[in-house]
């Protein structure tokens, strides 16, 4: 059994935050001087959140290129070895609806959302509405390795289902549906479930990782949208009987 060097290129990964980072704070730091004129107390939280993010976001890689990428790998490669290939579907949507919901960026939209909405839209309902979605959109991509489907007979329908649903979903979802789809795509889901599906698509027979192993993101990224604009239709719904509730009563 080898030994997992647990800090071997760390030193790369830190650089390479860093340069992601910079940027953002040498703009900060321009509308700091021209615009924000924020006081001293401010910038120094600002500037502690900056450090801890650079920590986070370090460490996270890290533990990414150590622990996520070669355990999606393996978990994929004994899933695809499975006699029973119709099991990876179910096991599938248990792991997409976990990634989602333990997602960060998720977490961060649900928030933003109950906020903006005054509490209208509660998070719970959103959290678990993005975190069913990219459940289904799993199991779809599970179901697309095993049967060999085409990612143009998902793709296509997909989003011709989603420019339908627009006009009958409330407005005030359609902007939350389509941020969504990008917010679900965030580490969680591509650093273990996209190494699952190639590991997947290695073991299957007949499937070729670059054909059949990608591809799945661009699932996780429409099947939230789906499910936002079907919970926009049902909040319209919901609010039109409100309407006609009051109109009997007055």
């Amino acid at each position: 059994m080898k030994n997992i060097q647990i800090f071997t290129g760390f030193s790369h990964v830190l650089s390479e935050v860093a340069l992601a980072l910079i940027p953002l704070v040498i703009l900060f730091m321009i509308f700091q001087v021209i615009f924000l004129k924020l006081p001293r107390k401010k910038i120094t939280d600002v500037f502690v959140g900056l450090i801890l993010t650079f920590l986070g976001l370090s460490l996270f890689l890290q533990g990414v290129n150590v622990g996520f990428l070669p355990a999606g790998e393996a978990m994929g490669i004994a899933l695809g070895n499975l006699p029973h290939k119709w099991v990876l579907i179910i096991i599938g949507f248990i792991l997409g609806f976990v990634a989602a919901f333990a997602e960060p960026a998720v977490r961060v939209l649900t928030y933003e959302v109950e906020k903006a909405s005054g509490g209208s839209i509660p998070r719970q309902i959103m959290l678990y509405t993005l975190s069913i979605g990219v459940a289904f959109s799993i199991a779809l991509a599970m179901a697309r390795l095993i049967y060999g489907i085409s990612l143009w007979y998902l793709i296509i329908p997909g989003y011709l289902i989603a420019l339908i649903l627009m006009f009958f979903s409330n407005q005030t979802f359609i902007s939350i549906a389509f941020d969504s789809g990008g917010v679900a795509t965030g580490p969680m889901s591509v650093t273990f479930v996209l190494t699952m599906a190639l590991g997947v698509a290695s073991a299957i027979e007949g499937r070729d990782p670059l054909l059949d192993g990608f591809g799945l993101i661009s699932l996780v990224a429409l099947s939230p949208i789906l499910a936002v604009l079907l919970l926009g239709i049902a909040y319209n719904r919901k609010e039109k009987e409100n309407e006609q509730g009051l109109e009997d009563e007055s």
